[in-house]
């Protein structure tokens, strides 16, 4: 097998007919291997970087184009695995990257190419994009020997380049908002995507942090009542070879090259102080940040991928490779890689991340892509694992919100329910069962029933409570919520996989013509079934999640995985008309009503059980003619008609105390008829007053009086076809709440 044939003299010059000329020499000193990466201490630049296995490392530095290596420094300690030095003479925005020396043998997991320009891991700023050519890949592309061959290219040429950064930022009087659970309703969005064609952001600044942070923005997201603003990867990330040559782009970002750098396309200028000054912008306005981040693999790929950095730093620690034949990758992500978090020092590298963006960047939370796999030891997932144990115990990383996205590729993968304490997940069984609700299937009341509390038979452990299901309908992966009534089927040829990509099994329905529709009953339909959809979500135990755009909806044409649309496909279209303003008043009169009435968001799991000390039910399911389900109702597959009663008076918490909050009655109707419902009798009250029905038209009345009136105990409210009504409990007067 070849090795690398590179030598170094006694000084600080490099013996290689391809190195550059020297043209000053640094003073370099012992320096420290803490902190990791490289920091500037007000005098000069320390540089660390651990590698376990390697023999020798190279400091590069280069001009500020990036376009010319100036120097070759050899870093002259190696204290617990971790290489560094010390410049004094180093200042922020010197550009820089690493070549590390070490056997490679592929065979054995090791692919050390010095030849090969590596990216910092602890890198704070990557600056420039990968210029994808045949010498950034650590074997020789069309050898006989593949990936078991050594490449001699000098792939510098082609790398971006890692970038020594003052961390300096004035927060002034900005604070985080730590909002509680019960308060929380996510917005997720993406940070191109949102701005590009917004017309009050100017040209320059779309599709950028600055852009997120014009005021209009912000002010309309806050209007909306959410509370957190989700960002798709906001991480330094690769966009794909093979999407480059056809012309697309990874718009998504889960192809993370830098785990501390923020993406340079969505910095305006050239300073990452934007994103914190949109942070404090935000937070200033009551909003939090949450970032969707990808800490399961890496743009690296699998044996055939490019060495861009943790693949040349120490290949045999940073991933897992197959254990009898380490040349290999196992691959949980589907992606040709997966991070070994059950190395000490790569989990040290992914909460020292989280810990930079909780505090250096002072992000609220993350919401984790793929996130079985970080609960993932060698033997399989455990929620005893590393990483997870790490998170629970941090004093920082405890106290921001964690978001799993609670499945992965691997073996057991899917594992909602299954994280500790202090985590939320993404529940997609909620989404399943609502969307098949609407959608008229048959059988679905039971689970519908289960989902709208909570999804106790997933959640209810540990102490865990409600706000750990994120409920959604719709998200960045998949239809937007406008093409979940318009499509049966999904239509994914802009993405050049011959519609192949993408879920099949996406539980819509056009409501009679596929796409766009000029028929007054189909458009008529589809924006109750909107209405239908954004009500549940908000209406049910748990936290909800909303996907940005939806409120204006925003279509696709169909593509339910647009991960490589960086167009129009994608982007939020600010160009509205009468039903997008419509839905958007609409959005923000749910959410106010979501955080008008307590009992809509318990800290507790509600129970449909008789409380005999008590006296009540907290929950009681109700069936058409105003008496509760019974068992052969529930059985019935023919009923799609449910009523939920939540009673106000229910202990709001430990303490043995019955509560003071309104009492309210759901009703869901998925029948495409409509169906009389006998409205309940109610303790303490004297009627039911509708605050929303989903089939009103925008012309009635805000709250509901004079399209509803006050209602007596067993008189009727005829439910709509497929249709959604929340109803109050109007007080006695010697009972009322105030």
């Amino acid at each position: 097998m070849q090795t690398s044939q590179t030598t170094r003299d006694g000084d600080d010059s490099v013996a290689t007919d391809e190195a550059p000329s020297v043209m000053r020499r640094s003073r370099v000193h012992e320096g420290w291997s803490f902190p990791l990466g490289a920091n500037w201490d007000g005098l000069g630049v320390n540089f660390a970087l651990f590698s376990a296995h390697a023999t020798r490392v190279e400091l590069c530095l280069f001009d500020e184009t990036g376009e010319h290596e100036l120097e070759r420094i050899e870093l002259p300690e190696y204290t617990d695995e971790v290489w560094h030095g010390y410049l004094p003479d180093v200042r922020p925005g010197q550009l820089y990257g690493y070549r590390v020396y070490g056997p490679y043998a592929p065979e054995e997991g090791h692919r050390f190419n010095p030849n090969k320009l590596l990216l910092d891991p602890y890198a704070k700023q990557i600056v420039g994009e990968i210029k994808w050519d045949e010498a950034l890949f650590g074997y020789t592309i069309g050898h006989p020997d593949g990936d078991l061959s050594f490449d001699e290219r000098d792939s510098a040429a082609f790398m971006p380049k890692s970038k020594v950064v003052d961390p300096a930022f004035t927060w002034g009087r900005a604070r985080g908002v730590q909002l509680p659970w019960d308060k929380t309703i996510v917005y997720e969005t993406h940070v191109r995507g949102y701005t590009m064609r917004h017309p009050s952001v100017p040209e320059a600044l779309r599709g950028t942090f600055a852009g997120l942070m014009v005021n209009d923005v912000v002010d309309y997201i806050r209007s909306l009542g959410v509370s957190s603003v989700e960002l798709l990867p906001i991480h330094a990330f690769a966009d794909d070879q093979h999407l480059q040559e056809q012309g697309l782009h990874n718009y998504w970002g889960y192809n993370t090259l830098g785990f501390f750098a923020p993406h340079s396309r969505y910095l305006s200028g050239d300073n990452v102080n934007e994103f914190k000054e949109m942070v404090a912008r935000y937070h200033a306005a009551g909003l939090e940040v949450i970032l969707d981040v990808v800490y399961n693999h890496t743009a690296e790929g699998n044996e055939l991928g490019p060495t861009l950095s943790l693949k040349g730093i120490d290949n045999a620690s940073y991933y897992r490779l197959m254990p009898d034949e380490p040349r290999y990758y196992i691959d949980d992500t589907g992606t040709g890689n997966t991070l070994n978090l059950s190395h000490q020092r790569v989990l040290q590298m992914v909460t020292d991340s989280l810990r930079y963006w909780a505090t250096e960047m002072r992000v609220d939370g993350f919401r984790f892509d793929l996130a079985t796999i970080l609960g993932r030891e060698p033997h399989g997932f455990d929620e005893g694992g590393g990483f997870l144990d790490s998170c629970r115990q941090d004093p920082v990383l405890s106290q921001v919100k964690l978001i799993a996205e609670p499945w992965d590729c691997g073996p057991g993968g899917y594992q909602v329910g299954g994280f500790p304490p202090g985590w939320a997940e993404w529940n997609d069984r909620y989404r399943d069962t609502v969307r098949s609700f609407w959608r008229g299937d048959e059988g679905k009341l039971p689970e519908l029933a289960t989902r709208l509390m909570g999804s106790a038979d997933f959640f209810k452990r540990r102490g865990r409570r409600p706000f750990a299901s994120v409920n959604f309908v719709t998200a960045h992966d998949g239809y937007t919520l406008f093409d979940l009534v318009a499509y049966n089927d999904k239509h994914n040829e802009a993405n050049g996989e011959n519609n192949q990509d993408g879920h099949s099994n996406n539980l819509s329905w056009n409501h009679g013509e596929e796409g766009h529709s000029d028929n007054d009953e189909i458009q008529t339909i589809r924006l109750r079934q909107i209405r239908n959809f954004i009500a549940t979500t908000l209406f049910s135990q748990g936290t909800p999640m909303l996907l940005a755009g939806d409120e204006l909806l925003r279509t696709q044409q169909g593509n339910n995985n647009a991960y490589c649309q960086d167009n129009e496909i994608s982007w939020l279209d600010w160009n509205l008309d009468g039903n997008a303003h419509a839905m958007i008043e609409y959005v923000r009169r749910v959410t106010a009503l979501r955080l008008r009435y307590p009992i809509l968001r318990r800290g507790r799991f509600l129970s449909g059980e008789y409380n005999e000390e008590m006296g009540l039910k907290e929950v009681t399911w109700l069936a058409p003619d105003g008496n509760e389900m019974s068992v052969e109702r529930w059985e019935d597959s023919d009923a799609r008609t449910l009523g939920l009663m939540l009673d106000g008076r229910a202990q709001p918490s430990g303490i043995r105390r019955a509560g003071a909050d309104v009492t309210l009655l759901l009703i869901f109707n998925a029948h495409h008829d409509s169906v009389a419902f006998h409205l309940p009798e109610a303790p303490s009250g004297g009627g039911w007053l509708c605050r929303l029905d989903t089939s009103w038209s925008t012309e009635d009345d805000a709250d509901g009086q004079r399209a509803f009136g006050q209602r007596s105990f067993g008189e009727q409210h005829v439910m709509e076809g497929r249709s959604l009504a929340l109803l109050e409990l109007v007080q006695q007067p010697d009972n009322a709440v105030t």
